[in-house]
């Protein structure tokens, strides 16, 4: 009896589980059954969106679901889900997924494209838990304004996780991924980041462009414990910092940083893990950094750095100089800090130490910014170092290194000589082994040469590629030579499992114009690349010419077409509208002098321009060019080219807030001829005293300025206040009624030479150029 009443319970109870986890597949197709499924959602159940364009949708997908049976919101086909126009995805609860969506062609309303967070009510249900996203795709979801500032994936709560998506293209001020720990709800919060692809970020023009920001300056001091691992940072280049660290024991592992302008930064926070991970330049490119170090107790271990050329803020290994008692959004000294196991192979002065020392500029400072209190208790030791070309400054000294042991580090400076360090940087005679394209290992060490046994080196387990240190005495990044190629660009080991950025390679169609009729319509007909080619002959145009793609516009022929502009007053003859990026060749511009050549769009600049004029002549506009305020241009290029007889040259001045803005990365006058150009002949801005922004690129060489600048107000000839990178080389400068050519700032890169200048004032140098503090 016992026995058939034992079976009927268990019975009973088997039944009562298979009740209580019984799941539901819920397919919606409008954001009314979406929102109605998540509301009557329960653990493992399955809401799936059906394919098409959900346009406008606001996504609170709250819900609590289990470890074992998360409630699930996927596309019905992954990457057949578009979430467009004024849209987010917000979590709210425990152990929910989605995965498959790919949101493009818009933006969200609010401040986060992804939250991890429905709202800040103190409740369980309002912020998220085990949530995930993954196999998604955020591509271009940018802000109308640029200085408008949002997120595109923001991290509140605990234990959340982004995986396996592709994240790429945004423009707009604000980290693409942040870690936010504000609360006691979100520290030591363990999220991962990991296995994605971050593709390219283009140049921002300013700071607050990072791809992943992990806290803030004031929350700086709080744990966060976030993994960092396995994702490909392919082309990030929003600014200095591609990773800002700003929070305590952080891990980043087994990532690669392929071709990223900028540097992973600790530049807030404690005892933070780099190890493992590749920075791979091109050899030439002078923005690719590696590591920039600040704070105390990190530890730097078995990285490889190839082909990187950046210095200073971008070196390989940038170890600060600090403020001494700091404030939390400054910079702290430097303390505590390992630095092992480490290879770089064909690297520029592969370590600095004092970066960002800036006691030369104590008089125009104050006290409170000087950062003066250099690295103390660090180590540097069991590093290789391989140059193909010797180098003399293995270590760059910035302010002095005294706070530094070497211990066991060899170079191969093909017998360059170098400081040794007291013996703590050695010269052997190595070799490269080929693994990849992109990874060389040096190999032939010296046997005598052993690895140094620090305190705490014994948790240094496993090298580069995973292979156990135990029993061995092996320096560098990687154990032992026979290692095979680990494939760190096969780009199906990151992001989605349907998203590729590989575009395809196409020939230019060449489209040719032969009335004035035909130039917009051939040019909304053209795809990225084309060629508009224009018959010789006058063209005559009363409106803009709108370029919202990139193209080249060029004479067909040896004879320049010539486009004349009648246009209303301060309208553009070519409007560059968001990714409207030209070559103009070999062609006459005429205007009439109160319209402009060219110009942005006035607002809602969402994403770049750019513009190349070469071979052609540019005559009677009001201006040139007039880039916008919240405009940004990768590059700005006019070479061998004549501009005469206007009002305005080329102004890039609208970024007056003074936070380290400016309107293009790269402005360059090559072999061109100014005349009679009366006021802001170049006008390139960059105000606030911002060290994170080390750009703001002006070249200006082989040219001729010939009364230029007669209603130019501050007497100045060549404006470009701000910006760090100025060279004016070989140029003429005759009979311009200015005071000065040139203003350049000393304390930066700042040079001129081998200019002629006649009755044209000076060019003057100011050493230490007076700025807003922007914090």
């Amino acid at each position: 009896m016992k026995k058939t009443i034992f079976a009927l319970s268990l019975v009973v109870l088997l039944m009562a589980c298979n009740q209580q986890t019984q799941t539901s597949e819920i397919k919606v197709a409008n954001i009314e059954e979406l929102n109605d499924a998540i509301k009557n959602s329960k653990e493992g159940d399955l809401i799936v969106l059906a394919n098409g364009i959900w346009k406008d949708v606001e996504i609170k997908f709250r819900g609590k679901g289990t470890k074992d049976n998360p409630i699930t919101l996927k596309a019905e086909t992954a990457g057949k889900v578009s979430i467009e126009g004024k849209s987010y995805l917000k979590f709210g609860g425990e152990y929910l997924v989605a995965e498959g969506l790919y949101f493009k062609n818009g933006y969200s309303p609010t401040n986060a494209v992804v939250d991890f967070k429905i709202s800040h009510k103190d409740t369980l249900d309002e912020i998220a838990n085990n949530c995930k996203l993954t196999n998604c795709v955020i591509e271009d979801f940018n802000k109308p304004k640029r200085d408008k500032s949002d997120l595109w994936v923001n991290f509140w709560g605990r234990h959340n996780e982004l995986s396996n998506c592709y994240i790429a293209g945004k423009t707009n001020r604000g980290p693409t991924v942040r870690i936010n720990i504000a609360g006691i709800e979100s520290i030591n919060n363990y999220h991962q980041i990991v296995n994605n692809h971050f593709g390219p970020r283009p140049v921002k023009g300013g700071p607050s462009g990072e791809t992943i920001q992990l806290g803030d300056s004031y929350t700086s001091m709080s744990p966060s414990h976030t993994l960092v691992a396995n994702n490909l940072f392919e082309e990030c280049n929003g600014e200095v910092e591609i990773i800002s660290s700003k929070t305590n024991f952080n891990e980043f592992r087994n990532n690669v940083f392929y071709k990223s302008e900028g540097s992973l930064v600790t530049r807030h926070g404690n005892y933070v893990t780099i190890d493992g991970n590749y920075f791979i330049g091109d050899g030439v490119n002078e923005n690719y950094g590696g590591i920039r170090i600040i704070n105390t107790g990190h530890w730097v271990t078995n990285n490889y750095f190839f082909n990187l050329k950046g210095k200073s803020f971008r070196s390989p290994l940038a170890v600060m100089n600090g403020i001494p008692k700091s404030p939390l959004n400054r910079y702290n000294q430097v303390t505590d800090v390992v630095v092992a196991y480490n290879t770089y192979v064909n690297c520029s002065s592969p370590w600095q130490f004092g970066v960002g020392t800036n006691i030369a500029q104590a008089d125009v400072l104050p006290k409170s910014e000087i950062r003066s209190a250099r690295a103390i208790r660090t180590t540097v030791a069991n590093n290789i170092v391989y140059n193909e070309k010797g180098n003399e400054n293995i270590v760059i000294e910035n302010d002095k290194a005294d706070g530094v042991t070497f211990k066991n580090n060899i170079v191969d400076n093909k017998g360059v000589k170098f400081k040794g360090f007291d013996g703590g940087i050695v010269e052997a005679s190595l070799e490269l082994k080929e693994v990849s394209d992109n990874i060389m290992l040096p190999i032939g060490i010296p046997s005598e040469v052993e690895a140094y046994n620090g305190f705490g080196f014994n948790t240094i387990e496993n090298d580069l590629f995973g292979t156990s240190r135990k029993n061995s005495k092996s320096i560098g990044a990687v154990v032992g030579v026979d290692v095979s190629n680990p494939n760190i660009l096969d780009k199906s080991k990151y992001g989605t499992t349907w998203f590729s950025n590989e575009a395809k390679v196409k020939d230019p169609v060449i489209h040719n114009v032969t009335n004035v009729s035909e130039i917009q319509t051939k040019i909304n007909e053209a795809h990225n690349g084309d060629v508009i080619a224009l018959a010789k002959g006058v063209y005559s145009l009363d409106t803009s010419l709108v370029i919202n793609k990139t193209l080249i516009i060029q004479s067909k022929g040896e004879t320049k077409a010539q486009l004349v502009y009648s246009g209303e007053a301060n309208t553009p003859l070519f409007s560059l509208q968001p990714k409207g990026k030209i070559i103009v060749n070999n062609i006459i511009l005429k205007g009439n002098n109160s319209n402009y050549a060219f110009a942005s769009l006035k607002e809602n600049m969402s994403n770049h321009f750019g513009l190349t004029v070469s071979g052609s002549e540019i005559s009677d506009f009001n201006y040139v060019l007039k880039g916008y305020k919240e405009s940004f241009a990768e590059s700005i290029t006019f070479e061998n080219t004549s501009i005469s007889n206007c009002e305005n040259g080329i102004e890039l001045s609208e970024e007056i807030n003074d936070k380290g803005d400016y309107n293009t990365e790269y402005l360059t006058i090559n072999n061109c001829n100014f005349n009679n150009v009366k006021a802001n002949v170049i006008d390139y801005y960059r105000g606030g005293y911002d060290e994170s922004t080390i750009g703001g690129n002006l070249l200006v060489t082989n040219s001729t300025f010939i009364n230029c600048g007669a209603k130019e107000k501050n007497k100045r000839l060549l404006n470009h206040n701000g910006i760090v990178n100025v060279n004016i080389n070989n140029n003429t400068f005759k009979n311009n009624k200015v005071k000065f050519v040139s203003i350049l700032w000393g304390a930066k890169n700042n040079v001129e030479s081998d200019n002629t200048i006649i009755n044209s004032g000076q060019i003057k140098t100011e050493e230490n150029l007076v700025m807003t503090l922007m914090y």
